[in-house]
């Protein structure tokens, strides 16, 4: 079945932020904010080795001046060490010096994590050093006959300590793409590692290309019928990032005509960013939910509201108010990318077809999630534990002043 699903990508300014804005059938589904100077997200980096804790594995180390990150050591890869010390096993110890990327951002009190585990993505693939020789395929990609022939691709071209994920979109490309961009990564690899080694603490080795880049070039051969930007000067980077890459002719890229109004207004960006900011979100049939983050989890409470009046079978409004809520859920996360630990407060049905039925349908709504969204379990009060996996901070965050 053809998906008839029509995407836009929107690209702004709000203040002293980039905005980018992610349109399905002319609503908003995601957004992202980030410091007109970029992020520091996936950019390696040769840090210092400053203090071990025991407690906890793990490493804390320095990879720009006064800037700490968090290294797990459970399960770590042996990392590439920069400072030439021979070294007779793979333990990191206090004064090392390392390669490692940063892929987690900085979130309230905690630093932002590093790991030795490199990833380098591309528009077909992703370079990957881990334990073990990865090469797997997108689960998305069902046809066997693909699967198997693009495993075999990057086995061919798998390294000693790194390997490859094609992605999603890769089923569509041509053969001599996939394996023409799977050789530039490699050959960005070697030169990231070569030069790591000649190089001084606190060096750039890699810069990652800005968050409203990345997901320009993760959503080519996709559903996306276009980029839209209202600003000369992000078309200009927009531009160059899709000519660079030979990308110009994959998706449409369009300066906004200011004789259709604002691009703000037709597409409804600050209304929706206000109502992102908020707790309270109205269900259509009158009901209504609450989300709270709180330091250790996101609680979302669902409540009846308006609804409960309008109907005389309470449990069949109590269903519906559930069901209703489960696709404003699936969407809020995105939207707001809330993270880790999801409670949700569900009104308590006594049918346990019912309660299936409101944890099917939840399921069903995250798996359209691309960030991996994991229903846990429902409780008998009615209470489902959800996690989602953080990469960035919440939209909250993004946008908050003063931001590393």
């Amino acid at each position: 079945m053809v998906n008839s699903v029509k995407e836009e990508l929107l690209v702004t300014r709000r203040e002293d932020k980039i905005l980018f804005a992610r349109v399905q059938d002319g609503k908003i589904v995601q957004l992202q904010a980030e410091d007109s100077d970029g992020g520091i997200l996936g950019n390696i980096y040769v840090a210092k080795v400053r203090n071990i804790v025991k407690n906890i594995n793990a490493a804390f180390v320095e990879f720009a001046k006064g800037q700490m990150g968090y290294l797990s050591l459970t399960g770590q890869i042996a990392p590439i060490h920069t400072d030439g010390t021979p070294r007779n096993d793979d333990r990191i110890l206090i004064g090392d010096e390392l390669i490692v990327q940063v892929t987690k951002e900085a979130v309230k009190t905690k630093p932002p994590t590093v790991s030795c585990a490199i990833e380098l993505p591309g528009r077909y693939a992703v370079l990957t050093r881990k334990n073990g020789i990865v090469t797997s395929v997108s689960k998305k990609i069902q046809d066997e006959d693909k699967r198997e022939n693009l495993r075999c691709i990057l086995q061919e071209y798998a390294g000693e300590s790194y390997g490859f994920v094609a992605r999603t979109n890769s089923a569509s490309c041509e053969e001599m793409t996939f394996r023409g961009e799977i050789e530039g990564l490699v050959k960005q690899y070697e030169q990231i590692t070569k030069q790591g080694i000649h190089r001084t603490v606190y060096s750039v080795l890699y810069r990652a290309a800005d968050g409203y880049l990345s997901q320009i070039r993760d959503s080519l051969g996709g559903q996306s019928t276009g980029i839209l930007t209202d600003d000369e000067e992000l078309y200009a980077q927009i531009q160059t990032y899709l000519e660079a890459g030979g990308l110009q002719d994959s998706m449409p890229l369009t300066l906004w005509d200011p004789d259709h109004g604002k691009m703000d207004a037709v597409y409804d960006i600050s209304r929706t960013i206000e109502k992102v900011l908020r707790p309270k979100v109205w269900l259509r049939g009158g009901g209504y939910l609450i989300i709270q983050p709180t330091e250790a989890l996101i609680a979302i409470d669902v409540n009846t509201g308006k609804a409960i009046s309008k109907k005389k079978d309470v449990e069949k409004t109590f269903l519906k108010v559930n069901m209703e809520a489960v696709e404003e859920i699936a969407r809020q996360l995105r939207l707001r990318n809330l993270s880790g630990m999801i409670l949700i407060d569900f009104i308590d049905m006594k049918d346990p077809e019912h309660k299936e039925k409101v944890l099917q349908a939840l399921e069903r709504a995250t798996a359209k999630d691309p960030v991996q969204t994991t229903v846990v379990d429902m409780t008998a009060l009615g209470l489902v534990e959800v996690t989602r996996k953080k990469v960035r901070k919440s939209f909250y965050e993004q946008l908050k002043k003063g931001q590393d």
